[in-house]
């Protein structure tokens, strides 16, 4: 019998606890699997030796409910590429003696593109010295940019707040009878798959967002400005939707002289300010009133509109992960597999995680709209299954209750 440890790594969503709570709850009902541990932050914590007793902290089937209706990390998170191993031998020395002190045979790490890199990583390393450690990437990102999957969990729920959110500016926009522009910038780096999601009030009646403009097409803010008189030749009010990574034909980000210019670990730039730049482009060129706005972190850490299809599923395939592991699965990434879309159905798979780190999942060419400011039937038929059902949330005084994670270090 062996030990495991879990881990979370990458940028929060409101569904990552779910993909815990499932693993937590396998394991313990597995009698392969002895002491469930986790590390605080990714694999920092990991090489911190910053590991905690996960079993003792669930006495009950509530706290796995409150657990799962918690957005972001229960155990934290980190940005850290870990280094191939024969750039720094003794960081891979550090993770042997970590794992061999806690006695890890299975090691599972929740996280995006740049998190499968260090599951791919570290089976490898495994591998080559002969150890016997299952090492599985557990898929999530609100960016829904992993490929080999259908979908990510933690997509679901950000694009089922940004549907309602979006609904709300729409019903606000149409308040006052005045020409006006509003422009609604939404989290996408490479991928537009969120700010497609925008486009969702239209299957409820609603007429707007007027336009929608991914990263996956080169962005002319001259035609943009053609676009929105178009529009406004047609209804006084003009939403629009955008990604943050819209790029101009050269390649560079359109906001780029609205940014900082600053990267985190992995090189990737933090953006965000093209609503501030589309709303100054519109200014000047049709000096109508305008407004931006930026949706910002609510779009990963909303539990109160959680969709149930992708808690569900995140509990589902964390779950799964145990099972895989236990029956042998290594260097491979959980992922699912569409069945049909009515009714809606999917596999739960595996997939070698080296086919899947550091690259990208994009919008398909085809659910974009021939003019680049709009996306197809298609994407609504993809989308709409991923956001239904609601999940009810423990609440105290009026307000959300939270999993608070005990801390304490295990020696």
């Amino acid at each position: 019998m062996s030990n495991m440890l879990i881990a979370q790594s990458g940028g929060p969503t409101a569904a990552i606890n779910a993909s815990l709570s499932g693993a937590i709850q396998e394991a313990i009902r597995s009698k392969e699997i002895g002491q469930i541990y986790g590390a605080l932050n990714g694999i920092q914590g990991v090489l911190a030796g910053t590991i905690v007793d996960l079993r003792a902290q669930f006495s009950k089937q509530e706290d796995f409910t409150v657990l799962e209706c918690t957005p972001a990390m229960a155990l934290g998170s980190c940005r850290f590429r870990l280094p191939e191993e024969d750039a720094d031998p003794a960081l891979y020395q550090k993770i042997d003696e970590i794992f061999f002190h806690y006695d890890i045979g299975y090691f599972f790490y929740i996280g995006g593109n740049d998190s499968m890199d260090t599951v791919d990583k570290l089976s490898r390393h495994f591998g080559r010295i002969g150890r016997d450690v299952k090492v599985i990437g557990i898929p999530k990102t609100i960016d829904n940019d992993l490929p080999g999957t259908d979908h990510a969990p933690g997509f679901g729920s950000s694009a089922k707040f940004i549907a309602t959110a979006m609904l709300e500016i729409i019903r606000d926009c149409y308040v006052y009878d005045t020409d006006s522009v509003t422009i609604v910038e939404i989290m996408g780096r490479h991928a537009g798959w969120l700010a497609a999601s925008a486009a969702l009030p239209r299957t409820v009646g609603a007429r707007a967002p007027h336009l929608i403009y991914l990263p996956e097409v080169a962005f002319d803010p001259e035609q943009f400005i053609r676009d929105v008189k178009e529009v406004q030749s047609l209804t006084r009010n003009c939403i629009v939707a955008v990604s943050e990574g819209v790029r101009l034909e050269d390649g560079t980000f359109a906001a780029e002289n609205f940014q900082s210019g600053a990267v985190d670990a992995f090189g990737h730039r933090y953006l965000s300010g093209v609503g501030k730049y589309l709303e100054s482009l519109v200014r000047e060129k049709i000096g109508c009133k305008v407004r931006s706005i930026e949706l910002n972190v609510l779009q990963r850490c909303s539990s109160h509109l959680m969709s149930a299809t992708d808690v569900r599923e995140a509990r589902k395939i964390g779950s799964y992960a145990i099972r895989f592991a236990l029956q042998g699965h290594t260097g491979v990434m959980m992922v699912f597999e569409r069945v049909s879309n009515l009714p809606y159905m999917v596999r739960i798979g595996c997939k070698p995680v080296s086919e899947i780190a550091n690259r990208e999942q994009l919008v398909p060419r085809a659910w974009i709209n021939k003019q680049g400011n709009d996306v197809t039937d298609e994407m609504f038929e993809y989308l709409l299954p991923l956001i239904e059902g609601e999940v009810p949330y423990p609440t105290q005084n009026g307000m959300p209750v939270h999993f608070v994670l005990n801390k304490s270090i295990v020696e």
